[in-house]
């Protein structure tokens, strides 16, 4: 006669729990690769507390060497040094311990903590 044991139900259990938990990793992954490619930061170029400030795809020519994710972000025509984290979050050498979600939001912070300083360029080297 088969009947079934609670050893075989437990391990059936254990088995279809492993199944959803991989299925639920690759569903996971998969949904996120299309989002990362929308949360791309768009450009922009504003006059924010009378300061102009931009972004964009950078073209080359910056000294960041990357860290911004080939994007460039100027206050007043320098350029501000930014860097992407992994999470997506935005920090720059102005406003290093406070991350934020996109770069203009990044330069804002930046004007507001320079309270009219002029942004002195950072050197590598």
């Amino acid at each position: 006669m088969s009947s079934i044991t609670r050893r075989r139900a437990l391990g059936v259990a254990a088995g279809a729990a492993g199944a959803v938990a991989v299925l639920a990793q690759t569903g996971s992954a998969g949904a996120a690769a299309p989002r990362a490619a929308a949360t791309d930061p768009a450009s922009f170029d504003e006059v924010y507390q009378g300061r102009r400030i931009k972004g964009g795809p950078a073209h080359g020519g910056g000294h960041h060497g990357g860290h911004g994710g080939g994007y460039t972000v100027t206050v007043d025509g320098r350029e501000l040094h930014v860097m992407r984290n992994a999470d997506g979050t935005w920090i720059s050498v102005i406003h290093h311990y406070e991350p934020v979600a996109t770069p203009r939001e990044l330069a804002r912070a930046a004007v507001r903590e320079l309270r009219g300083a002029p942004l002195v360029p950072l050197a590598l080297g």
